[in-house]
């Protein structure tokens, strides 16, 4: 084997095994990515059936049940526009309250019952994450336009 064929097999060598590695890191980077989720989204069947995602909104007044184990709890997050139940077990948050912001991971079950693995609260009156402000503003844009179109069907059907 003369040298240029060394170095030519060398550098063969080290590409395959940058390309494994790179391969790796992005398997192990796209596993572990977490997308979020407004309820109209996961209403609309765009969140991950198989795989967790953050499920973020505002929990629904009235809408905490704390079942007899004491450890589990059930409530509604919202985006004002659609709502999905969401089943956790373990502690929440002390900022934890009807109304307020609130970030869940987890995985939707068959029945479409977010259960959640991991329960945020906002930390403050003036915080929520980007994502759920941007889903929120979106929700009342669309329940906006909703009102406009029954109030102008209704003006319609007067006329």
């Amino acid at each position: 084997m003369t040298p240029r064929q060394r170095r030519l097999g060398m550098l063969l060598a080290a590409l395959a095994c940058a390309g494994v590695a790179l391969a790796l890191v992005l398997n192990a980077f796209r596993s572990n990515l977490v997308f979020f989720f407004s309820p109209s989204q996961v209403a609309a069947h765009e969140a991950p059936a198989a795989r967790s995602f953050r499920l973020g909104g505002l929990v629904a007044p009235g809408s905490i049940r704390r079942e007899g184990d004491g450890m589990t709890i059930r409530f509604i997050v919202t985006d004002k526009a659609r709502e999905v139940p969401v089943l956790y077990r373990g502690l929440l948050p002390d900022l934890f309250r009807e109304g307020k912001g609130v970030v869940a991971r987890g995985t939707l079950d068959g029945s479409g019952t977010f259960i959640a693995s991991e329960v945020l609260a906002k930390h403050d009156e003036n915080y929520m994450p980007p994502e759920a402000a941007d889903a929120l503003k979106q929700a009342e844009q669309v329940n906006r336009r909703m009102a406009s179109q029954l109030a102008e069907g209704e003006r319609g059907a007067q006329r």
